[in-house]
């Protein structure tokens, strides 16, 4: 497995064990992590805190040069709002660890030109089967539901 989606990876299980939803995400540029995060919305009570939003956050001020060579790593299929900010900043490719639980925006941002690469690992789908299982009102509420 990608060292990068095993970081993002790591992210969604630091969010399960803080008690929130477990997605995470890494944002990489030329090798190298720049920002890392998991989904927070239980945790800060945040209504923006998914695991993508939290990593451009954890990225911290970069040129939009940077963000234009970089590559994004979910573990989970970019919702709408995360989809949107990987527009806004052109960000040209997304990993995406498993779209079997959760089918995000990913025509949108085929649509808009970005590159689309979907692992569906093993790991990534049964840590959300287990959590949409266990907690269906969190997830729901998390996805707009």
């Amino acid at each position: 497995m990608d060292e990068f989606l095993r970081a993002a990876i790591a992210e969604a299980k630091t969010g399960l064990k803080e008690g929130g939803i477990p997605i995470g995400s890494v944002v990489v540029h030329n090798g190298k992590i720049l920002g890392r995060g998991h989904n927070k919305r239980i945790q800060k009570g945040s209504v923006v805190l998914h695991g993508e939003m939290d990593a451009l956050e954890n990225a911290g001020r970069q040129p939009a040069s940077i963000y234009k060579q970089s590559t994004l790593y979910t573990t989970l299929s970019p919702c709408p709002m995360c989809t949107g900010a990987i527009l806004l900043y052109g960000i040209p490719k997304v990993v995406i660890g498993e779209n079997k639980t959760y089918l995000g925006a990913e025509a949108s941002l085929k649509e808009n030109g970005v590159e689309i690469i979907v692992v569906n690992n093993p790991e990534c789908i049964e840590m959300m089967e287990d959590f949409i299982s266990a907690n269906p009102a969190l997830w729901n509420e998390d996805i707009g539901v």
